[in-house]
């Protein structure tokens, strides 16, 4: 209006435009720099910043009255330059990027060759606990058995080897329960649904047990499956005792998901040796277990395992 009412003469307020142009689009520049996360981000950011005002010096050419030199040519190659030695520096340090990634997949596999063959271990050791030290002990038990029946007509030798064959019945059902911490056998020879149904069923409290189609999976995921389940029911009738537990197991797209719910009075401390043991457990085979317990509200407990072949 200014301009009308002035006379029609030179197009003074396109400078103005121009300059509230270049203000408004660096304004947006550093707001996309300020939220910008890496160095290669932050490049691109400046770039743009660049390009901003090479557009602008190119802009004041034009309304200059496009004078015969182009001399914004030589702004624009000052920034092109500037812009590409910061790119070799922030650059520089991904050029072994393959390699690093390399690495990165050979240190993951081989963990996780590393929990397969600690588990397969495990498992051998727990069959020749079962056949061997287990079952000498049960016959050392009958053994014993015999030979009180024979003494008794000697009530002090039969007391001696009464109590002997007490000790080694006590020696069975300690192995017995350590053979079943190592590898439960029902979760060898019968996967990992039917050893979770059977240790809901030795749970003092009600357990509802809700399984999808798994078929066998991995050593690994299904002893890391069962311990994390077998944790979080001990937590259960520890400090809930009565609660309603439910047990959900899925697989989908090569993950495991299980889930370990309770309508107990809630408030487990997610970060407790208890959890944070089955968390480094879980995170051992690449999965992540998330704690949900409110105060009032129950506790949830989901592990998502990678199971794969």
């Amino acid at each position: 209006m200014i301009w009308l009412l002035a006379g029609r003469g030179d197009f003074w307020p396109a400078w103005v435009v121009l300059s509230l142009a270049l203000t408004a689009a660096l304004h947006l520049v550093a707001i996309r720099f300020a939220r910008s996360r890496g160095p290669v981000e932050r490049l691109r950011t400046v770039a743009e910043g660049g390009l901003v005002i090479v557009c602008y010096l190119f802009g004041v050419w034009l309304l200059d009255g496009a004078p015969g030199s182009f001399w914004p040519v030589w702004p624009a190659l000052a920034i092109a330059l500037v812009l590409a030695a910061a790119a070799v520096v922030v650059l520089a340090p991904w050029s072994d990027r393959d390699e690093l990634s390399e690495r990165i997949a050979v240190l993951t596999r081989t963990r996780r060759d590393t929990v397969e063959a600690q588990t397969t271990e495990l498992r051998r050791i727990e069959r020749d606990l079962h056949d061997g030290a287990q079952a000498r002990l049960v016959a050392l038990s009958m053994q014993l058995g015999r030979a009180e029946a024979r003494l008794a007509d000697r009530p002090e030798d039969a007391q001696l080897v009464r109590e002997a064959r007490a000790e080694a019945s006590a020696a069975i059902a300690e192995l017995r329960d350590l053979a079943r911490g190592i590898a439960p056998p029902v979760l060898v020879d019968r996967g990992l649904v039917a050893a979770i149904e059977a240790l809901a069923r030795r749970q003092a409290g009600p357990v509802a047990v809700e399984a999808g189609e798994t078929g066998r999976l991995p050593a690994a995921v299904e002893s890391c499956a069962y311990f994390v389940c077998a944790e979080a029911l001990t937590n259960i009738a520890k400090h809930a005792p009565g609660a309603q537990a439910t047990v959900r197991i899925a697989k989908d797209d090569g993950t495991l998901r299980l889930t370990i719910a309770d309508d107990g009075p809630g408030g487990a401390d997610s970060a407790g040796s208890g959890l944070a043991g089955l968390r480094h457990r879980v995170q051992a085979l690449d999965g992540r277990l998330a704690v949900a317990s409110a105060s009032g509200g129950g506790t949830t407990i989901t592990a998502e395992i990678p199971c794969a072949s």
